[in-house]
Formats: C-alpha cells, structure tokens, sequence
C-alpha cells in the first residue's frame, strides 16, 4: 500500500492548508475521516459476504458429497436385500436349493475362539480356586517385607532379647 511517513503526511497537511486554506480545512479533513471510515467499512462488509459465500459453496460442496454417499450406500443395500430377498424365496419355493454361505472360519477356528473367550471370561470375571493355589504353589496370601524377613532369616544362636 501507501507508505506514508510522518513527514510526507506533514508535507500533504501543508500543502492542503495552503490550497484549501484554514478556515475550511477542519470541515475538509473531517469529510475525508468519515468518508475513509465509510470506504473501511465498506470493505470489511464485503470481505466478510465473500467469506461467507466461499464457506456456503464449501458446505453445499460438503452436502453434495454426502448425498452422494449416502445414495451409494442406499443402492447397495437394497441391492443385496433384494438379493437375499430372491435367494430366501427361491429356497421356498424349491427352485433352486440354496447354497449354504461360504463359512468364513473353519469349525477348529470357532473352537479356538471359543475356548480362548472363556479362559479370558474366566480370569476377568473369577478369582482362581484355593485347591488350584495350593497345587501348583501359587502364594495365597500377601505377605508383608517385614514378615517375609521374619520368616526367612536364619535363628539366631542366643536367646538373647532386646527389651
């Protein structure tokens, strides 16, 4: 823009007092103050439309991409309803014998998932048997450090005490 300095704005008041003279240059500059603000807001009126209108086009943009999404996925669904639709009343009526579904996991698949779903039920929802603890040495209870170095240090050889 404009690089207006203090003393190229000092130069265009002298010479606008000089042209203009003294008497009229306050109503002068104060028309050019509200004609600058004007001219501003103005400006920001229009900035702010054409933002408004670039956010609108990207929200029809927005929509028209969802419609169309949304459409797709509405054929599609339809499409494979209509299909079982046919397969079930085909199957009814003895046509064509329905193929079963391919299977997507073999029968030793669903027994491993199965089994591993009830070991993981099992830790979550149960605490392990005391009959279990005590077979396979599991501790059963929690000891403290104090009374694990009680427990576990050697005898003393005198009895000698301490109060």
């Amino acid at each position: 823009m404009i690089d207006l300095g203090l003393s190229k704005l000092a130069l265009i008041g002298v010479v606008a007092l000089v042209v203009i003279g003294p008497e009229k240059l306050p109503k002068v500059a104060r028309m050019a103050g509200t004609l600058y603000g004007r001219a501003q807001r103005y400006l920001n009126e229009v900035k702010s439309e054409v933002s408004r209108e670039i956010e609108l086009e990207e929200l029809r943009n927005l929509q028209k991409d969802v419609e169309q999404t949304a459409q797709s996925f509405k054929e599609e669904v339809e499409k494979s309803v209509s299909s079982s639709i046919g397969e079930v009343e085909s199957a009814w009526r003895g046509d064509v014998p329905a193929a079963p579904p391919a299977p997507s996991a073999t029968v030793t698949d669903l027994e491993r998932k199965a089994r591993d779903f009830r070991r993981k039920k099992l830790v979550r929802s149960s605490a392990i048997p005391a009959w279990y603890k005590s077979r396979n040495g599991v501790r059963g209870r929690v000891m403290s450090g104090a009374a694990r170095v009680r427990k576990y240090r050697p005898a003393a050889k005198s009895n000698r005490s301490f109060f």
